[in-house]
């Protein structure tokens, strides 16, 4: 008797998780580019994915949402009605979805047994860095609704030509991986065209591992441009190594092997795999229908079709292929 009423409890207590991805970063950083390529990936390796767009200024993305933020509110319409400028539209925008959050509980009730997601979240930094409601909806979705949510913030790659630049990337990711408090996988985007930029100061599992920015304050010390600012970047330095929690992943959305480094990552931080989550897995036409539209699309995911396990590159194959010849940490 006791044991029946124990699978009882155990059964009304069970709860049906959901899955996915946050996409964060600055303007330009890739984010709609990094959706619709990690949606193509995903396919490919059997995953059913939907994107959810967050993003009440995004009209004309390149993707067709399962979810989109416009049916409940946008930019525009906030512009015309209250005058605003884009930035506090935007805000408002984003204060209005947490305080309606059950229209987009309802809008991903119907996909959550079927889809993985990735969310596109809008690039305005004080959304994820400062202001409380985008952080507000994704703490209700995690802890309320039961998502199981990983952030995926991304920083343009050309960032790490200019030290001070890199070392502003590394303040954003950190204050946006303490804001947020979700599962975070910091990407350093478009690192195929990294030398298109100029030289680095230093190699680039440096800028990716953010070794000892010792280094990096001498460097910026030796340049009589950016002299000046040697002691506020020392502080900067300290504070971002003092917590420790900023790596990134260099990533070309294009490259089979680093989109994988990047979803395995994401996988292992929310505990995911399609064995679990069974309602997700692509049926063997929808898998070929896949693969057809992405031909079609021309969409060049190396080997993408292929199941094999893929052994993920080092920081130093990805140099190797898209920044060669780049000094060592020590700069010689």
């Amino acid at each position: 008797m006791r044991a029946e009423s124990s699978r009882s409890f155990i059964a009304t207590r069970r709860v049906v998780m959901g899955f996915g991805q946050l996409v964060t970063g600055p303007p330009g950083a890739g984010k709609t580019t990094y959706c619709v390529g990690m949606k193509h990936f995903l396919e490919l390796r059997g995953r059913r994915v939907a994107i959810v767009n967050l993003d009440p200024a995004n009209d004309v993305a390149p993707y067709e949402a399962a979810v989109t933020i416009e049916d409940l509110i946008s930019v525009d319409e906030v512009q015309e009605e209250y005058g605003l400028g884009p930035n506090g539209a935007m805000v408002y925008c984003m204060e209005y979805l947490e305080k309606n959050a059950d229209w987009l509980r309802d809008a991903l009730a119907p996909l959550r047994d079927t889809h993985y997601f990735i969310f596109d979240c809008p690039g305005q930094l004080e959304l994820f860095n400062v202001h409380e409601s985008l952080r507000n909806v994704i703490h209700t979705m995690m802890n309320e609704w039961h998502y199981r949510l990983c952030t995926v913030h991304l920083s343009d790659s050309h960032l790490c030509c200019d030290p001070g630049k890199y070392v502003s990337a590394l303040v954003v990711t950190l204050q946006a991986m303490l804001h947020l408090e979700t599962p975070h996988v910091s990407v350093l985007s478009k690192v195929d065209m990294l030398e298109k930029y100029g030289d680095l100061a230093f190699n680039l599992d440096f800028y990716a591992d953010v070794m000892d920015l010792d280094y990096l304050i001498e460097h910026i010390g030796n340049d009589p441009k950016l002299a000046k600012y040697k002691k506020l970047t020392a502080g900067l330095c300290e504070v971002i190594e003092d917590f420790g929690l900023v790596r990134f992943v260099p990533m070309s959305i294009e490259d089979e092997d680093t989109v994988s480094r990047v979803a395995t990552l994401v996988d292992k931080s929310i505990g995911y795999s399609l064995g679990a989550h069974k309602g997700a897995r692509l049926g063997a036409e929808e898998l070929r229908e896949c693969a057809e539209r992405n031909a079609e699309e021309e969409f060049d995911l190396r080997n993408g079709v292929s199941p094999a396990v893929i052994a993920a590159s080092t920081n130093l194959d990805i140099q190797e292929r898209y920044a060669p010849e780049r000094k060592n940490v020590t700069g010689e």
